[in-house]
């Protein structure tokens, strides 16, 4: 008699510690593949979920690192201290907003590994799409991270971004995907970004054109929801 075991969209809910249905629970308790599973993915919740990221905080101001390496790539010669920032009011995302959005992006992680590499993690899906530009992701400094982003519009008008990012496994630190201007004035913070594939929404209003720069970034897990400095991947979408 074949053994039928929870889907895995059930394992990443228990992984979540949301409660399962009656059926599932009681196969869950029962089950040592099943529960070797949700302690896995839970590795992974408990890697993204961090705590102090929930704090609200300013608009993200990157750090003078983030602007060289940018400006040594696009050619841009102007100084940051020589811009006047524009209010871009609820295009940067706050940061209590992006606390809902780690969650978010753990549950798509922990669904992403169950399915296994080269399934796409969605936020939010089931509608059609259509690609309307893409960018692939360079390397930077020798970094062995590279990968392939690209937006896709869906049929009620949202917006996504589609990931493909080829990187080696962190210890200690994760991956995080942000959009920033190319005078790097400001930056929006997507989520947390693992090797793969993944969905990320898109700020409804946000201005792609005012925030072309794709980067993929390593963060420490340190509470600071700042842009570390340290870039490993780049690309720029077309206007």
């Amino acid at each position: 008699m074949t053994v039928q075991h929870c889907l895995p969209e059930q394992l990443a809910l228990a992984a979540l510690r949301e409660p399962l249905p009656d059926d599932d629970a009681l196969h869950l308790a029962a089950c040592d593949r099943c529960r070797g599973e949700v302690t896995s993915l839970r590795r992974a919740v408990d890697a993204v979920a961090v705590p102090e990221l929930a704090e609200p905080g300013p608009a993200v101001e990157p750090p003078p690192s983030v602007w060289a390496a940018i400006a040594a790539a696009t050619g841009t010669t102007v100084a940051p201290d020589s811009l006047t920032p524009e209010p871009v009011g609820a295009q940067v995302l706050p940061f209590r907003s992006r606390r809902r959005g780690l969650v978010l992006v753990a549950a798509a992680a922990v669904a992403g590994a169950v399915l296994g590499a080269g399934v796409t993690a969605v936020l939010r899906g089931g509608d059609a799409t259509e690609s309307v530009t893409a960018v692939a992701l360079d390397p930077l400094n020798d970094e062995q991270a590279s990968g392939r982003a690209e937006v896709v519009v869906r049929e009620d008008g949202s917006r996504a971004l589609q990931v493909d990012l080829e990187a080696p496994a962190l210890d200690g630190e994760y991956y995080e995907l942000w959009l920033i201007e190319p005078q790097v004035v400001d930056m929006v913070p997507l989520g947390v970004l693992r090797p793969g594939t993944q969905t990320f929404e898109l700020p409804a209003g946000l201005d792609l054109g005012e925030y072309p720069v794709v980067d993929v970034s390593v963060e420490p897990i340190d509470g600071d929801p700042t842009h570390s400095g340290v870039s490993v991947a780049r690309g720029q979408l077309d206007s």
